[in-house]
């Protein structure tokens, strides 16, 4: 098992370029089962989790060819309806396999996913939508058994208690594509991976209208032809290497970036006293050395709100930050394990759920800090990176399903980080 050894201090200089977004990434290559011809996807991030849905499309015999370290052909010409155990539960993103499956082969055999431990993410939506649409749906001995008995288009309404589920979108998207007849699917979340599927399936001979609209209404067809497609940008990487020139007080450029994709991070950061400059269509400048940041409050909401998935981020950034800050958790309210973790490196923070109150201002410690989730791994590596000292940092397993090189890429813009053997650290720690 290995460990990350920071020592903070140094502001970060230089560029970086950004890998591609891993949550379009996962959907799309599950929705290359919808057709039997080859689908060439690139701009893929070279991640655990990419690895392991490649496994998964093996297994339900589709043929895996990766190109070069970001491109892969799958073609899924003869495949099976199963999905087991042993390659799901490695990741939830795998959930999104039932929709292709059901379109495809008019029934899918799918274990309950695993992931990252950030609170409940139930399913109950995807397989009310899957009822609706004409399937029996059966949950048993930990695996959902979905028939398409009479498959047809209907009304389906996607909202939840923390607003609409973007794999649940995805998931009942994928099968609308090949259900005879209309299926609107309203309260659709809109997030920008969402909108790469829709444009992707369209590529493929899907119908359907209102993409990145909370409406979308699919036409179904009887096939859908072979593709290629280019995985957008990783908004979440994106506002990470932000953050972290921004808590390093540094100046640092983003190259393959879709700047549309982080309004949100944007409009917090010009509000707090870090605008960014956009230096092309693609690239974002980041110049935060002389500026004196503020306190601020952050709702997490769906896209195109703040996103969840740079709370623990922006946890870290405000921890260092003068003033009282209230961060509101509204997506995932067990999203807060990371906040002991701060609190080890000397962060003022409280937890009254769904609120995160932050004192900051004060200076951080490196200390032994252990990583919870994919998002909270790079909250601890971005608070040693600003904390006086050494910081450890242990389970990073979670980031190498979500960050692509994180810590060379840290290392090109100066930071002192390296990633060791878990015996390398000292043995008071």
């Amino acid at each position: 098992m290995d460990v990350i050894r920071i020592k903070g201090g140094r502001s970060l200089k230089g560029s970086v370029t950004l890998a591609g977004s891993k949550n379009a990434a996962l959907p799309l290559m599950a929705a290359t089962l919808l057709t039997d011809q080859p689908c060439t996807l690139s701009n893929v991030p070279d991640l655990s989790d990419t690895c392991y849905m490649a496994e998964i499309l093996e297994h339900l015999g589709a043929k895996v060819e990766r190109l070069d370290a970001h491109t892969w052909r799958i073609t899924a010409q003869h495949i099976i309806a199963s999905a087991p155990y042993e390659l799901v539960s490695k990741m939830r993103a795998a959930v999104c396999l039932m929709g292709p499956l059901v379109g495809r082969l008019r029934r899918a055999d799918v274990s309950l996913p695993g992931g990252c431990i950030i609170g409940p993410r139930p399913i109950d939506i995807h397989l009310k939508g899957f009822a609706k649409l004409g399937c029996e749906v059966v949950v048993q001995n930990g695996c959902v058994r979905v028939k398409a008995l009479n498959l047809r288009g209907a009304n389906l309404f996607l909202g939840g208690r923390h607003g609409s589920t973007v794999t649940g979108t995805e998931n009942l998207l994928m099968a609308a594509v090949r259900t005879p007849g209309i299926t609107c699917i309203e309260s659709a979340a809109c997030e920008p991976e969402v909108e790469d599927l829709c444009r992707m399936l369209v590529t493929m001979g899907a119908k359907i209208k209102g993409i990145g609209s909370p409406t979308l209404l699919v036409e179904g067809v009887d096939r859908l032809e072979g593709c290629v497609h280019r995985v957008i940008p990783d908004r979440i990487e994106a506002g990470t290497y932000i953050l972290a020139a921004a808590i390093t007080g540094g100046d640092v450029v983003l190259n393959n970036i879709e700047p549309r994709h982080i309004s949100a991070l944007r409009d917090k950061l010009a509000q707090i006293g870090l605008p960014i400059e956009e230096k092309g269509p693609s690239q974002l400048h980041i110049a935060a050395s002389n500026n004196t940041l503020q306190a601020t409050d952050i709702i997490t909401l769906p896209y195109p709100g703040f996103p969840t998935d740079l709370q623990a981020q922006m946890c870290a950034l405000m921890s260092v930050t003068p003033g009282l800050s209230i961060i509101t958790e509204r997506i995932y309210p067990g999203r807060s394990m990371h906040i002991s973790e701060l609190q080890r490196m000397g962060a003022d923070i409280a937890v009254e759920s769904p609120n995160i109150i932050i004192k900051g201002g004060r200076h951080l410690s490196g200390a032994p800090v252990r990583a919870s989730d994919l998002r909270a791994s790079a909250a601890l590596i971005l608070a040693g990176l600003a904390a006086d000292g050494e910081t450890w940092v242990q389970g990073v397993t979670h980031l190498d399903r979500g960050y692509e090189g994180l810590v060379p890429k840290l290392q090109a813009l100066g930071a002192d980080i390296e990633r060791v053997p878990e015996e390398s650290m000292p043995s008071l720690l």
